[in-house]
């Protein structure tokens, strides 16, 4: 339990400097000794920030893989890239964590399941939402039946007018979409898995470009450039599973709602229903009354895993280079992440086609 992890980080960017090389500094057996970036200085500018004395920089990825001494790699680009740097990845003998959405297709996705499997080493994506304490609380609470069979439950991600302004966000070639495949995503996967449940049999969607040509716009980050702005501003899905079960997901960037918030489910089950929409409440009914359950997170004394007062990304990186050093379990596991990306892509091609989208059974 010694042993000392060395990681190497694909993608120098936005994700890499606010999330996971920042996480992977905090972890006493865990070395970053190598970094590539297209740009080069700025995988020079994170290796002197957050690597080794000797940590090598590169500006092509596959001369990083041929680095014998790298364990783990984190793949941090454009999710344009996201598929065929992780196969190479696992085919080079890495563990690799990728950032989320898994892939731009369903295709792409599976090609990386597929490789994870024919090699042998570990994939999991970036999903850190699962790592919050009331994500935590809930998943122990759907786990032990409480909620009973989950049969409808909404994916919430709107946000009123917060479009990201900067990379390549906006870009729909290096993106494959905007809201739905880059919040949408973290709302459906924490859905999914609350419920337990990967089999969707039909998907109808709908994706509207209504707000991106638009000016003045009172954008938290400033004004977009309407030229620039390639994707769809939100998007809507209606998801029937092969048990009946139904899922709504909704999700923008930019849209006229007060009703905003992301990474959140909510939940209705035969024995109780749950929400994140103002913090996590539980209601049920006991001894004939309606009631409200509001769990507290900000005391002490919880007796069940509370991360302990840890960022989500500081537990998920903790525990994603645990499985690596003990050949546990990842807890987002890949199968369950291309199913994520099999139905955002089944949302847009409906949205495209003006028709539900069938899956064939055990998908």
């Amino acid at each position: 339990m010694d042993q000392i992890i060395k990681v190497g980080i694909i993608g120098c960017g936005g994700i890499a400097n606010s999330k996971h090389m920042p996480a992977l500094h905090k972890l006493l057996d865990v070395e970053m000794v190598a970094f590539c970036d297209v740009i080069e200085e700025r995988a020079a500018k994170a290796a002197r920030e957050f690597g080794t004395p000797e940590a090598k920089v590169y500006a092509d990825y596959k001369q990083l893989l041929k680095q014998p001494d790298i364990d783990v790699v984190h793949v941090l680009t454009p999710n344009r890239e996201h598929s065929f740097i992780t196969v190479d990845s696992l085919e080079a003998g890495k563990h690799v964590m990728c950032e989320k959405p898994m892939a731009k297709t369903a295709a792409e996705a599976k090609a990386m399941v597929d490789a994870a499997r024919r090699t042998g080493k570990k994939l999991t994506i970036g999903y850190q939402n699962r790592y919050r304490p009331d994500s935590w609380y809930l998943k122990r609470a759907c786990e032990n039946g409480e909620l009973g069979e989950i049969y409808y439950a909404k994916a919430h991600a709107l946000r009123r007018r917060a479009v990201p302004t900067w990379g390549v966000f906006l870009n729909e070639y290096e993106q494959g979409g905007g809201p739905l495949i880059d919040i949408g995503t973290h709302a459906l996967d924490l859905t999914l898995w609350m419920m337990n449940n990967y089999r969707p049999k039909m998907v109808m969607g709908s994706a509207y470009k209504k707000l991106g040509q638009q000016t003045e716009t009172a954008n938290i980050w400033g004004d977009w450039d309407p030229e620039q702005f390639t994707v769809e501003d939100s998007a809507f899905g209606y998801i029937v599973m092969e048990d009946g079960a139904t899922v709504v997901l909704e999700s923008s960037w930019a849209l006229n709602t007060l009703d905003v918030g992301e990474a959140r489910t909510s939940l209705c089950g035969t024995r109780a229903g749950a929400d994140m929409k103002d913090g996590l409440r539980l209601n049920y009914v006991k001894y004939n009354k309606q009631c409200v359950e509001i769990p507290n997170f900000g005391g002490a004394g919880v007796d069940y895993f509370d991360a302990n007062g840890e960022n989500p990304e500081d537990v998920e990186a903790r525990m994603w280079i645990n499985a690596v050093k003990t050949g546990g379990d990842v807890v987002v596991k890949p199968e369950q992440a291309l199913v994520v990306t099999q139905i955002l892509e089944a949302i847009y091609q409906s949205a495209k086609e003006g028709k539900p989208i069938l899956f064939s059974e055990g998908v």
